[in-house]
């Protein structure tokens, strides 16, 4: 087992994947005026995403608030794509970003999956040290926009 898969959360955090524990107000504000891949979601957009999704959190003990934000969105058996990776600024540098991706990670490894998925345009280092490389043959994937 590598270092990257015994990350732990800071002292005082908790993870978790209760749906119910994640604040939809704060995550729709932080991904809709902070993050630059959803700016401008809309609430329902967000709502949407979620209930297709693994919503993963991670939530101060003492205060119960929520200081992290991410969805997997899997078949549960080969493939998974991390989206919405959000950590709260006040929270930012002391190791709960990289802790709370290392336990998405591996809660979605225990389905057996292949590969997962994600497009950073910032964060490239913080995934690496968990194991994501970029794509061997970037060639033999392609898109199809909407937009």
């Amino acid at each position: 087992m590598s270092d990257a898969s015994r990350l732990r959360l800071p002292d005082g955090y908790e993870f978790s994947t209760d749906t119910a524990r994640v604040d939809v107000d704060l995550v729709h504000r932080w991904l809709s005026t902070d993050a630059y891949w959803a700016s401008g979601r809309t609430r329902e957009k967000h709502e949407q995403a979620m209930a297709s999704s693994i919503n993963f959190g991670v939530y101060d003990r003492a205060s119960g608030a929520q200081v992290a934000y991410a969805r997997g969105v899997t078949d549960r058996a080969l493939f998974a794509w991390l989206a919405d990776v959000y950590v709260d600024r006040s929270v930012r540098g002391k190791g709960v970003g990289t802790a709370f991706v290392a336990g998405v990670r591996d809660h979605l490894a225990s389905f057996g999956i292949r590969r997962i998925l994600l497009a950073t345009a910032d964060a490239h280092g913080v995934y690496e040290r968990l194991g994501f490389t970029p794509l061997e043959d970037p060639g033999t994937w392609m898109i199809h926009r909407f937009e």
